[in-house]
């Protein structure tokens, strides 16, 4: 494999010096407001989900490689990075599809790859719910999609990074038990299929492969049953890896930050050539009901003690991590 210039220019700009993509992700839309309003009881105006993001970004790429922003609302506050942290920003719309099966994604209307890289972006970053086991018309759609944007970002000469999460095709929980002995092969089999050339990725973003919280002895197991045993989630942690062709990186899923390490551990401890991880919640989703109840000067204070806790706690993980480049057959 091959990165053209530009390319090559956005990969180095959201890595750390060893090659490693330490991110922070910001780029909740429609989640996030609720969460604000549910807890401020009230509305949340667009100024303040600007305030929200800002306040985030100016603290958090202290210690980020990059932030994950939307250009809806995040705009304002990706000229608050700090000096040498990069910058991707997502191009889909928040939420899916719910007229029809399948959560099929969509684009934001005035935007495009170019437009993107015009506002600043180092990559574009583009999410999909996706499960190998849906209706073949559905997902002949969803790739065809993810193959568009592929060429859009090749023509302009910018990194596309894809994050998959999966579902149940059939409407059940997916914080089930039964969910989570089906997760493995849901995320697996995805990787399998992004990682093909045809689309044109150059990192996946994917979830962690098992769920926590039914592994066997692990911190985060909620006694409501095993799905698999902490050598079994192990070993599934390496099969998703070995389909890999591209360089991967893992999302938290707006799990606990402890549940999150946890998990990188297990990723280092089963041998897995992970590239780092692009972070949300983990990091600064409790600091919501204080933003909301106590306004921006108490999340700021909050967030650079709290927060910058949540985040070394991840970034000390990604001692385990690969460089990226090391995909590419390149020592350096």
């Amino acid at each position: 494999m091959k990165l053209t210039p530009g390319k090559l220019a956005g990969m180095k700009a959201v890595s750390n010096d060893r090659g490693v993509i330490a991110a922070a992700a910001m780029d909740q839309r429609g989640s996030l407001r609720k969460s604000l309003q549910k807890e401020k009881g009230g509305e949340i105006t667009d100024s303040m989900m600007e305030e929200f993001k800002s306040i985030v970004t100016e603290v958090l790429t202290q210690h980020a490689s990059a932030i994950l922003l939307d250009p809806e609302w995040g705009l304002p506050a990706s000229k608050k990075r700090q000096k040498g942290s990069g910058l991707l920003l997502a191009y889909e719309k928040t939420g899916y599809d719910n007229t029809r099966p399948g959560r099929i994604p969509d684009l934001l209307n005035d935007w495009s790859a170019r437009r993107l890289k015009e506002a600043g972006a180092d990559c574009v970053k583009v999410l999909i719910y996706y499960t190998p086991f849906d209706d073949k018309k559905i997902n002949d759609e969803k790739h065809a999609w993810v193959e568009r944007i592929g060429d859009e970002c090749r023509g302009n000469d910018i990194p596309y990074f894809l994050e998959f999460v999966g579902y149940d095709e059939k409407g059940g929980d997916e914080k089930s038990l039964e969910y989570a002995k089906r997760k493995p092969e849901i995320v697996t089999r995805s990787m399998e299929e992004f990682t093909k050339d045809r689309y044109g990725i150059d990192v996946m973003k994917v979830e962690i492969p098992i769920d926590m919280k039914f592994v066997e002895g692990a911190k985060a197991f909620a006694g409501k049953g095993a799905a698999y045993t902490r050598k079994e989630a192990a070993a599934l942690f390496l099969k998703s890896a070995k389909v890999a062709t591209k360089p991967f990186i893992y999302l938290s899923a707006g799990v606990s930050n402890s549940e999150f390490t946890e998990s990188l551990e297990l990723a280092a401890e089963s041998g897995v050539n992970f590239a780092g991880v692009l972070c949300g919640r983990a990091t600064w989703k409790d600091g919501i009901a204080i933003y909301a109840k106590q306004g921006g000067a108490a999340f700021d204070k909050w967030l650079r003690s709290e927060g910058v806790v949540n985040i070394n706690n991840v970034n000390d993980r990604l001692k385990a991590a690969t460089p990226w480049y090391s995909q590419y057959g390149v020592t350096a």
